[in-house]
């Protein structure tokens, strides 16, 4: 009998520990992706815009291409659209501090929904090919090329362009920086992810 009481009191105590352990990992991720979502409301709006488009440079895909590798792309998508739907309903968190529909309805609307599939694929080739930097790179290319086409498409019809005219100002000028901002997220991503994963 004590025996069958003692491996009783142990079930209970392990599961109790796993009901711990699984409420903490819940409670973490939704501080994560809170904190990713802070983070993405405070530098967005801050773009510099230049002469020749009406798309700022922004900061926004780099706080995304980092975040995917912290909260994995399923997280770190819900943490944009959480962005997405608090600039939609009016905070200044957009570029330029921007807030409302018209700002996703305008000109650069189409990037900021092409963001949300950037997320989902740069976040498969991350958490698929961890070790071949490669392979993350490339991902990451085709995830941008593929924000580009639903900008593009969306700045050509809001400006009444041709989609290669729109090409020429809604992407053209900006392949240096993205690329720096995919190299820069390939180097600082792991070393965030690393530490973060140690904090309790």
């Amino acid at each position: 009998m004590k025996d069958i009481t003692t491996g009783n009191t142990n079930q209970k105590t392990n599961m109790a520990e796993k009901t711990a352990a699984t409420n903490h990992l819940t409670t973490r991720r939704l501080v994560l992706i809170a904190m990713f979502t802070a983070i993405t409301c405070i530098l967005a709006p801050f773009s510099i815009p230049i002469p020749v488009s009406p798309v700022p440079i922004s900061l926004t895909n780099l706080v995304l291409l980092i975040s995917i590798y912290v909260l994995g792309w399923k997280d770190a998508t819900v943490s944009y659209i959480i962005y997405l739907l608090l600039g939609a309903a009016g905070l200044p968190v957009f570029s330029g501090f921007a807030g409302g529909l018209a700002k996703i309805a305008g000109p650069t609307g189409g990037y900021l929904l092409g963001f949300i599939f950037m997320t989902i694929l740069a976040g498969i080739f991350v958490e698929r090919f961890a070790k071949k930097q490669v392979l993350i790179v490339t991902g990451m290319i085709l995830a941008t090329a593929i924000a580009y086409i639903f900008g593009t498409a969306w700045l050509a019809f809001q400006m009444e362009i041709p989609f290669t005219a729109a090409l020429s100002i809604g992407v053209l000028p900006y392949i240096p920086g993205d690329t720096a901002k995919i190299v820069l997220a390939v180097l600082t991503g792991p070393v965030l992810k690393s530490r973060l994963k140690n904090i309790r």
